[in-house]
């Protein structure tokens, strides 16, 4: 994979740019939330874990009969491996997927009562879980607010000027500097309308900056090729 090319971020200018973009995408994307369907935060947590390297929709069609299976932490962490492995092949890694799933599951049982914590420290500590799928956890579960810095988010952040970083950890905490974290929805709900709008609009290879609605706020909107 080619390396980012380095880029130059005012983060004033970058904070600017937000709050002009943010209440445009939040009418563009009425319905933006979370693409994985779920119940309850255990849910949640085992679907995010399946989502690494696939696509929402095939873990969406997977997880329906999924979770009429499993449906307790004991449930997944007493599964058989094979079984296991079996039920969530088509979501790919499923070996690693089923191992992370098993300790991670262990874990809540063991250490938080069965129940899944609600603090990135306790999150962290699961199997299989980094900051990402914390935040998502926190902001969509628990309506805790979090940057969710997935490969959209990365990729839009730099072709707005947003940060410098497309490391995912740095990023986040840099879109923390310059997002609103209450206003129009916060973290969370920008991190949902950059997915939304990665997925629609500006996408990797061909983005429609004709049809984007924050175009004239995009310093490479007549370049996408810049960042």
């Amino acid at each position: 994979m080619a390396k980012a090319k380095k880029i130059k971020v005012d983060p004033a200018l970058a904070a600017e740019r937000v709050l002009k973009i943010f209440p445009v995408l939040k009418k563009t994307y009425p319905d933006a939330t979370v693409s994985l369907d779920f119940k309850n935060p255990l849910e949640l947590l085992i679907a995010t874990i399946l989502a690494a390297q696939c696509t929402d929709a095939r873990v969406n069609i997977v997880t329906k009969d999924l979770f009429k299976k499993y449906k307790k932490p004991a449930d997944w962490a007493d599964a058989k491996k094979k079984q296991l492995e079996d039920d969530i092949r088509s979501t790919g890694f499923y070996r690693n997927k089923a191992k992370n799933i098993k300790n991670c599951c262990q874990t809540l049982i063991d250490n938080f009562g069965g129940k899944v914590p609600s603090t990135m420290e306790g999150l962290l500590s699961l199997a299989g879980v980094g900051r990402k799928t914390a935040n998502v956890l926190l902001g969509n579960a628990f309506g805790i607010q979090g940057v969710v810095c997935d490969t959209h988010v990365i990729r839009l952040s730099r072709r707005l000027a947003l940060s410098e970083n497309a490391d995912p950890v740095k990023l986040e905490f840099d879109l923390m500097q310059i997002v609103p974290k209450k206003k129009y929805g916060g973290w969370t709900m920008f991190s949902h309308l950059l997915v939304f709008h990665g997925r629609n609009i500006c996408k990797a290879r061909k983005p429609d900056c004709d049809n984007c609605p924050i175009a004239k706020h995009c310093p490479s909107a007549n370049n996408p090729q810049l960042w």
